[in-house]
């Protein structure tokens, strides 16, 4: 988790959410499990910027894969 993720303890009890909100990354994977394109979920989260969504998701990508790849 680096440059689009952060866990702080002091935002949402530590959950991982997109940085500089408070949007956990948890929410965001539910809303494209339940078939929400990226574009609608940027509708609902329309201060978050289309890079910084795409950013998180691939983060959360990258920190599966690598978790489960060790």
């Amino acid at each position: 988790m680096n440059k689009y993720i952060i866990s702080n303890p002091n935002i949402m009890g530590g959950a991982p959410v997109i940085k500089g909100t408070r949007i956990p990354i948890e929410v965001i994977l539910h809303r494209l499990k339940e078939g929400n394109s990226l574009e609608a979920i940027h509708k609902m989260y329309a201060w978050v910027d289309m890079k910084t969504l795409t950013g998180a998701i691939d983060e959360a990508i990258q920190t599966v894969t690598t978790t489960l790849h060790a």
